[in-house]
């Protein structure tokens, strides 16, 4: 079962930042790994969303997914998924991929992994 790391409070994570905010223009994303976390990061109409680059339905790369408004498509077979929580929105996945909490802090862009 996948956990929602946004949900976790800020004494549960550490934010680590990853790039300056100019480096992800908006529609881009970034691939960053944090520790053991492989994620992918993304600005959405300036709004930053982090989820883990793995697709719940078979292990495989997700972040490399088409991207439509919030919803990114796994490439391998079609799952989809909502970048702003990690949620399930189509087969064959089942299960949620984690969600990290994001913020802009000095113009850099730092995602919230668990301590």
């Amino acid at each position: 079962m996948s956990v929602n790391y946004k949900q976790l409070s800020t004494d549960q994570v550490e934010y680590v930042p990853v790039a300056e905010e100019g480096e992800l223009p908006n529609g881009e994303r970034l691939f960053v790994s944090i520790d053991e976390y492989d994620i992918v990061v993304f600005n959405i109409a300036g709004e930053i969303f982090a989820i883990g680059d793995l697709c719940s339905h078979d292990d495989g790369p997700i972040g490399e997914g088409e991207l439509t408004d919030h919803s990114i498509s796994c490439p391998r077979h079609g799952a989809d998924f909502d970048v702003r929580d990690g949620k399930v929105l189509s087969l064959p996945a089942v299960v949620d991929i984690p969600a990290y909490p994001t913020r802009v802090n000095e113009g850099q862009i730092e995602v919230g992994v668990p301590v």
